[in-house]
């Protein structure tokens, strides 16, 4: 837990600032994104689905100094195995009384996707994507995840991502793209959904959302994993021996941008 408050005022001290010094700050907290689903082990034509990404929330606040605040942040969930295993949420991030919500890990077969920041990818045969912003924020934190194709596309859904929801089966199950931030000076994007697997190559796997978000497989490889420190989802797995595996989230990060609002030069008291 960063006391970073406490060092602050312990600066201000020194120079004979009294409690009454406050920060504006401005603040980008994204929790992990989920764990790609796990697909059949044996040459069964089926994909699974792309873990969500992590919720995403921006916001601003003016803290008393000398306060102390927590900060957390989230692991990426882990992803599914071989042999139709779902992938984990990531972890919560937080700061403060802010909480983002971790991504929603993938699902195989006809299994939902996991609810979460933003929803999991279904998996192949139907299975529904996971709902995103869970827990409701406003505005939101994420969206859905895609659904699953059943024959003849066998393509899972894409995860989630805080810009858009994850594309179906049928559309090569594209993980969401994430959303843009310009917190640390420079546009980063964050938060992308993972891709779902395939077994074939028609249609292709489905792609890691902007952000961080990791590549489906295509049946020749495993999922991806998703981009450290974006809240990625984790790419869905494929159906073969050696490409069934999801693959892991992304961690999530927090940010912190402070300015000096005002300094009264009087004795602590």
């Amino acid at each position: 837990m960063p006391v970073i408050s406490r060092l602050a005022a312990a600066v201000a001290s020194a120079y004979g600032w009294g409690r009454s010094l406050g920060a504006g700050l401005e603040y980008l907290v994204v929790a992990g994104g989920g764990g790609g689903a796990g697909s059949a082990d044996y040459g069964t034509a089926n994909g699974s689905g792309g873990g969500g990404a992590g919720g995403f929330r921006t916001g601003e606040e003016d803290l008393v100094l000398d306060t102390a605040f927590t900060v957390t942040v989230g692991a990426g969930g882990s992803a599914g195995s071989a042999g139709n295993n779902a992938g984990s949420n990531g972890g919560d991030s937080v700061f403060n009384t802010t909480t983002s919500a971790g991504g929603g890990g993938g699902n195989h077969s006809n299994n939902t996707g996991l609810n979460g920041g933003s929803g999991g990818g279904g998996g192949w045969d139907s299975g529904s994507g996971g709902t995103g912003n869970t827990p409701s924020t406003s505005p939101s934190q994420g969206n859905n995840g895609g659904a699953g194709a059943p024959t003849p596309y066998f393509t899972a859904g894409g995860g989630g991502g805080a810009g858009e929801a994850g594309s179906d089966g049928s559309a090569g199950g594209d993980g969401g793209d994430g959303t843009a931030s310009s917190i640390t000076g420079s546009s980063v994007t964050y938060a992308g959904g993972g891709g779902g697997g395939c077994y074939s190559y028609t249609p292709p796997a489905g792609a890691g959302g902007a952000g961080g978000g990791g590549d489906g497989s295509d049946g020749t490889t495993s999922g991806e994993a998703g981009d450290s420190n974006t809240g990625g989802g984790g790419g869905g797995g494929g159906a073969d021996a050696s490409a069934a595996a999801g693959g892991n989230g992304g961690s999530g990060v927090v940010i912190l941008k402070f300015q000096i609002l005002s300094m009264v030069n009087s004795p602590m008291v």
